[in-house]
């Protein structure tokens, strides 16, 4: 079992808004680009990336997930990782719709292969 360390407790303590599990394709608009991107995790006040492209701490962006497009700063980054947060929070249905694309999408994943 892996540990946690104690600042990782202490961080996941702050934070506003739960999250959610997911793994879904979207497009980041960023400095005038779009890169291909795929969400990990999302709350109602942000989410976290898979983006290969190295975009700044404090850059504005768009997060376009097909269904919604939702402005943000990205906050924190690390090697292959971002995290983004929102300038204005989704509403909890935005966030269950998203959970349930990403279950349906890895549904029919399975049954494709």
């Amino acid at each position: 079992m892996a540990s946690v360390s104690p600042s990782e407790t202490a961080y996941e303590d702050r934070r506003a808004f739960p999250r959610v599990s997911v793994a879904l394709p979207a497009f980041l608009q960023a400095n005038g680009g779009r890169h291909s991107v795929q969400l990990l995790d999302l709350s109602a006040g942000g989410a976290k990336l898979a983006c290969a492209a190295p975009i700044p701490v404090g850059t504005g962006v768009i997060l376009d997930c097909g269904t919604l497009a939702l402005a943000a700063e990205v906050r924190w980054d690390g090697p292959g990782i971002l995290g983004v947060a929102f300038d204005r929070p989704m509403d909890a249905r935005e966030v269950a719709a998203m959970a349930r694309r990403s279950t349906a999408l890895e549904a029919r994943m399975n049954a494709a292969r």
